[in-house]
């Protein structure tokens, strides 16, 4: 059941507190009993972990690969370039949107039969016009997560998930590259769709998600399935609530049941212990001595819902704190009145001006 998050008290006060519990008989959720050997639950806003299980193992994470290449696609490629696939992009294994040799197709459909279809030859057909081969590509790729989205613990050395010993991610790593591409519309909008008319030169059909709670609820966002015998099952969707984006990553369930089973218990157990509350740029604080401040970034922060937050100004930062510890510390700007500035330069300007005056008076001895 979702819960409509109480409206936040802050302005002209120093400490608020939020009282979330829902309602007398509101009790959090158990943790899920998971199938995947390797799972994380993330806030898509606060970027908070809700639930961890072995989130930083080291595992093979299959066609989930896509999400990053399709992201790099789209952000430094022209998605109107025009691509012409190659004899090595034809030959990949795997899943396929039947590319021919020498077949012309602008990068955005590619990126389209990579992420809606898991096409393993549109995978190699990008690698190649953005980077000039696979292995150049896995190098971009690389460099990407660990600059652009700041991951420490993936390794990859192809476009589209193909098992080698060297090509490994973790949850935890999963879930930020997928908040990453999340903000991203153009990604967006590809991974939440359900169905797609395709036409090229070796195939023309209807294409369907993959990744099946897309295509059946709504409020499925995205993202990516994935399987290889050596990785097992692998699935990242993203769920939107009414205050929230939740990101779910299953790593190495035994059955493609179990991982659509596992992501449910991740959602159900997400929605029925935590709330997110957002506070907009701009916002205003003032503490005891009546110092103003403004908020100068968005914020969000997620809590569990029988927690009862605090918000107090400290030393020009927004402390938020639940019942045991410190959440989030932003930093405020303070906000300056320039009129009273002025006008407590003012005494200091009339006194020099006497001063002044006085020695005009003293040098025609008329003091």
């Amino acid at each position: 059941m979702r819960n409509k998050l109480l409206s936040m008290c802050c302005g002209m006060m120093v400490t608020v507190i939020l009282a979330t519990t829902t309602s007398a008989n509101a009790q959090t959720r158990d943790e899920p009993n998971l199938h995947s050997q390797s799972a994380v639950l993330m806030s898509a806003k606060s970027g908070d972990v809700l639930y961890d299980k072995q989130a930083n193992e080291k595992m093979y994470p299959a066609s989930i690969t896509k999400i990053i290449t399709g992201i790099m696609a789209i952000e430094q490629g022209k998605l109107d370039d025009v691509v012409t696939i190659s004899e090595e992009a034809v030959d990949v294994v795997g899943t396929s949107v039947f590319l021919l040799e020498d077949e012309e197709m602008e990068l955005e459909q590619l990126v389209q039969g990579l992420l809606i279809n898991s096409g393993n030859d549109a995978g190699t057909a990008i690698a190649e016009h953005m980077a000039g081969s696979e292995e150049a590509f896995a190098e971009d790729m690389n460099t990407f997560v660990k600059e652009k989205i700041g991951v420490d613990d993936s390794h990859f050395t192809n476009p589209h998930g193909l098992y080698d010993d060297d090509h490994y991610t973790t949850a935890s790593d999963m879930a930020e590259i997928t908040r990453y591409a999340m903000q991203n519309e153009t990604f967006r909008d590809i991974v939440a769709t359900e169905e797609l008319d395709w036409e090229g030169e070796g195939w023309e059909t209807t294409l369907y998600n993959h990744h099946q709670l897309v295509r059946d609820h709504d409020e499925i966002t995205g993202v990516k399935n994935g399987f290889v015998s050596q990785s097992g099952f692998t699935l990242v969707t993203t769920y939107e609530t009414e205050d929230d984006e939740l990101i779910a990553v299953n790593l190495n369930a035994p059955t493609n049941t179990a991982i659509y089973n596992d992501t449910k218990l991740l959602f159900e157990y997400g929605m029925e212990t935590f709330d997110t509350k957002t506070m907009e740029e701009g916002r205003h604080f003032e503490d005891l001595d009546g110092n103003e401040y403004i908020l100068e970034h968005a914020t969000s922060v997620t809590y569990e819902k029988d927690a009862d937050l605090q918000f107090d100004i400290r030393n020009g930062a927004l402390i938020i704190e639940d019942d045991d510890h410190i959440i989030r510390s932003e930093p405020l700007k303070e906000v300056v009145d320039e009129q009273a500035e002025k006008q407590a330069e003012r005494p200091e300007e009339k006194d020099d001006e006497l001063t002044f005056v006085d020695r005009l008076l003293q040098f025609f001895h008329l003091k």
